[in-house]
């Protein structure tokens, strides 16, 4: 069922979830796209990070998110995590967004596409959490796109838990980097997905690793988040669900983090001031 436009559904925001302060890179690329849409952002930073857990913990922290976004009036659900996506994405269409009802529900993968297409040479370097390389869907997403090239993959303990600090640039985060982007460079990839949406954050230390470390030409970084933001705009159109207002979005933090800090981080990583609440029951 396609809904004629509906001043009152088109106002509503889209919501976007992630484990933690990672989606924020996704968040971005939604506001620079679709600029007059309302957002609202949940992360569950409490229960960061995702990797380390069961598919059935996962869905479970999903659907009390969604559960939330969805008593916001949200007309759509971005689950702007990767792993997230892999153990709970099937369960959240399963139970808000059957084929009958109006309601968006978009996740995402590691660009293993587009990497292939981009790949000079054939190999290719996956920066993940081990929940998402240890999944069936990024068992597919081989299946389906790694039969012409070579996979490289690194499981990144302990880089999230960084990156939900606001340590970006501390000199543990970078040991990290270099530790898990040397097996990539030793096999020769010339291409590396960012398979988590906190690794963007710190895109400027890879590259700068990648140049300190490695003999070949400039290797590209590839993340999904512009992919996404694009696939909702599709599906807001479809379902003529774009927002017809012309005045600037609203965009509310909602965050369980017991972190002082993580309004500080939230505005860290937005770039700009945030409205950000901190909530601790969900």
């Amino acid at each position: 069922m396609v809904l004629t436009k509906n001043n009152a559904i088109n106002q509503q925001a889209v919501g976007v979830m992630d484990s933690g302060v990672g989606g924020i890179s996704v968040l971005k690329h939604i506001h620079a796209l679709l600029p007059f849409e309302d957002l609202i952002y949940f992360a569950d930073s409490k229960y960061a990070p995702y990797g380390s857990k069961t598919p059935e913990e996962i869905t479970a922290r999903c659907m009390a998110i969604a559960d939330f976004l969805i008593e916001k009036n949200v007309k759509a659900l971005v689950v702007a995590c990767n792993t997230a996506t892999a153990a709970a994405i099937d369960a959240l269409r399963d139970n808000y967004a059957p084929p009958d009802f109006n309601f968006i529900i978009i996740g995402m993968e590691p660009a293993l596409k587009p990497a292939a297409e981009a790949s000079a040479n054939g190999i290719i370097g996956v920066l993940a959490t081990v929940g998402t390389l240890k999944s069936a869907q990024f068992a597919a997403l081989l299946e389906s796109y790694g039969r012409n090239v070579k996979v490289v993959t690194q499981g990144c303990e302990g880089l999230v838990e960084c990156i939900e600090r606001g340590k970006l640039d501390a000199p543990n985060t970078k040991a990290l980097i270099r530790q898990y982007i040397a097996p990539l460079l030793a096999e020769g990839a010339d291409t590396i997905v960012l398979g988590c949406t906190h690794y963007p954050f710190v895109a400027h230390i890879i590259r700068e690793v990648v140049g300190l470390e490695s003999n070949f030409k400039p290797i590209s970084l590839i993340d999904t988040g512009l992919a996404v933001a694009k696939q909702l705009k599709r599906q807001l159109l479809e379902k003529g669900l774009l927002s017809i207002g012309m005045q600037p979005a609203s965009i509310q933090f909602y965050s369980n983090s017991t972190n002082q800090q993580a309004g500080a981080v939230v505005e860290q990583l937005w770039g700009m001031p945030a409205d950000v609440v901190l909530i601790d029951t969900v």
